[in-house]
């Protein structure tokens, strides 16, 4: 079954006139990879969340669209800490031991204070 995230890959090779081999090569993967991730079978490796943004070029709305994509795709997420304070660990922890207790409002306040974050840097 193709997945919120196989659909938006599709219509980006699409629109760059790119079949399924185009892609892959382009990341690195074969086409069987490739095509596991767009239809659910395997999970989208996280270093592809930038890569795929640098390689077509994304702008601001793409961008969005396809963290959504992305997002709505995944099950699971994975952290790597090992650079990570221990403050932040302790938030990332507290955050998904209580994600699903938030109410859609609480969870726009934190999206805008995220978001907010990324443009003062």
């Amino acid at each position: 079954m193709l997945t919120s995230l196989g659909k938006f890959l599709r219509k980006i090779r699409i629109d760059h006139g790119e079949v399924l081999k185009n892609m892959a090569d382009k990341l690195g993967v074969t086409v069987s990879y490739l095509s596991a991730v767009e239809n659910g079978k395997k999970r989208m490796p996280s270093s592809w969340n930038n890569r795929i943004c640098e390689l077509y070029k994304f702008d601001e709305n793409q961008t969005a669209a396809f963290s959504k994509a992305v997002a709505e795709t995944e099950n699971k997420i994975e952290l790597d800490f090992s650079n990570a304070t221990n403050s932040q660990k302790e938030l990332a922890v507290s955050f998904a031991r209580k994600f699903t207790d938030f109410d859609d409002r609480q969870l726009q306040k934190i999206f805008d204070l995220i978001r907010k974050g990324n443009n003062d840097k």
